[in-house]
């Protein structure tokens, strides 16, 4: 395994280096930061997904409906496990390593290739808001991203119920672009959203 350190994160990364983006998705790299680690789902994870997933505060913003049952996270987990192996766009589990649990994931929502171009989502459990855990976790994955794909942007949007997401986004050095009115329709009603972004030369000024 070799390492590379950006910012204070470590990441774990495969020999050879990824040859295409459907590489990379079929083999994310573990990442580790000072607190977390990100690494690809399991089966395993079904239980720690359910705990958080149940709770509709936790679903309120997000396009998925709050899970009933251990079998609505298992689908869950076996749709990413075939994103996996197909190599598309996929997220990963956020482990608080205090605890060894998976306390939310982040992940690639879409990717592409003409425009290099991708968006980023996640889902934090409710007990764990508030404490730069996803500040911390966006960070990691930026870096990650924009290291191994020859990406020009990076997209993100939350609710504008929701902004505290955004204050996640700003934090990682992302950028309001602007307001989109009845962008998604999400929990029975048609919702506006804030979007941000961030490109390689902000990412690159950023990490200097």
């Amino acid at each position: 395994m070799a390492e590379r350190f950006l910012r204070g994160l470590t990441l774990r990364e495969p020999t050879p280096v990824y040859d295409t983006p459907g590489d990379l998705f079929a083999r994310l790299p573990m990442l580790d930061t000072p607190r977390l680690t990100l690494r690809p789902m399991t089966m395993r994870d079904a239980q720690d997904i359910f705990d958080y997933s149940c709770d509709k505060e936790v679903a309120r913003h997000v396009l998925w409906d709050a899970h009933r049952s251990v079998a609505d996270s298992r689908a869950y987990l076996r749709y990413i496990l075939r994103q996996y192996r197909e190599g598309m766009p996929s997220s990963y589990g956020i482990v608080l390593k205090e605890t060894g649990r998976l306390i939310g994931t982040i992940g690639f929502m879409w990717y592409h290739h003409e425009n290099s171009t991708v968006e980023v989502g996640y889902s934090l459990a409710r007990a764990y808001w508030n404490q730069g855990i996803m500040t911390e976790a966006l960070h990691a994955f930026i870096d990650m991203a924009f290291t191994h794909l020859h990406l020009h942007r990076m997209e993100a949007q939350h609710e504008t119920s929701n902004p505290s997401s955004g204050r996640v986004m700003e934090k990682c050095g992302m950028r309001k672009e602007g307001t989109l009115r009845g962008r998604i329709y999400n929990k029975g009603k048609f919702v506006d959203v804030d979007l941000y972004a961030i490109l390689r030369e902000d990412w690159e000024r950023n990490a200097k």
